[in-house]
């Protein structure tokens, strides 16, 4: 196995970090690596924010599901969906240009995540672990205001990176899926998708979820389904992104 496979077989996402800082030649080769990404026609369709003012980390640790670990990362970094530059510059020389809808977005969007686990990948390189927060696409009207984002610009995904103690280190990766598990040969198969009890109970067997090992696989179901699929941050996070949509379609030049 070659070091980059390697890297990626051993990632695993980090929580807690050594109270050392990241080199701002290291941060920039990381956001360097984000720049490299595939992009829809080189149009690099995603921003990035630095998050540097620790009352910006402090407020996210709150909105993004109360995780203080957050405001403890060295850096934190938010990637956007951005439409923004391209529309104005469209707007300015040419006569007639159509404002971004729902494929713009989705478009946008795929750009950002891409861009943004190039920036894991990267880290990992150097040593620093990364965690992926999600919530960053709860709350939406606050985190539009709390980072100044104007039309056509949305919170795609956001990433904390920090070195790992020794713990984390030591931390057993959680399972993952196999290959035949997953992968569907040109169309996708049903039948597959209805082992998903079998699929479990070997992923579980293999690496327990953390606490879960004296737990039945039903109970485990019921639990994980109560933690995060009924969840009031998961129904919050449907609302914020039907509101994203509809005032990403609903804004005018």
């Amino acid at each position: 196995m070659n070091e980059t496979l390697r890297q990626l077989y051993e990632r695993k996402s980090v929580r807690v970090f050594e109270d050392k800082p990241i080199s701002e030649d290291i941060k920039k080769q990381i956001l360097e690596a984000a720049l490299q990404a595939p992009t829809a026609g080189n149009m690099t369709l995603y921003s990035i924010l630095d998050i540097t003012d620790q009352a910006i980390k402090d407020r996210l640790a709150v909105t993004c599901d109360n995780q203080p670990f957050i405001a403890e990362a060295p850096m934190v970094l938010v990637f956007c969906a951005d439409y923004h530059r391209w529309y104005e510059l469209f707007c300015k020389h040419v006569d007639e240009v159509r404002k971004p809808g729902e494929g713009d977005l989705l478009l946008a969007n795929a750009d950002a995540i891409i861009a943004a686990q190039n920036t894991v990948v990267a880290a990992e390189s150097f040593g620093i672990g990364s965690c992926y927060i999600g919530d960053i696409t709860e709350n939406y009207e606050t985190h539009k205001e709390l980072l100044n984002l104007p039309d056509f610009v949305v919170p795609a995904c956001m990433l904390v990176f920090g070195y790992p103690t020794q713990q984390q280190k030591n931390r057993k990766k959680p399972g993952r899926f196999t290959i035949e598990e997953i992968v569907h040969e040109n169309v996708y198969s049903t039948e597959k998708s209805a082992q998903m009890e079998t699929m479990l109970a070997r992923r579980n067997e293999n690496v327990p979820p953390e606490g879960s090992e004296n737990e039945t696989l039903i109970e485990w179901i019921k639990r994980f389904c109560t933690r995060k699929w009924n969840s009031d941050f998961s129904i919050e996070m449907s609302r914020s992104c039907r509101a994203l949509i509809d005032d990403w379609c609903k804004s005018e030049k």
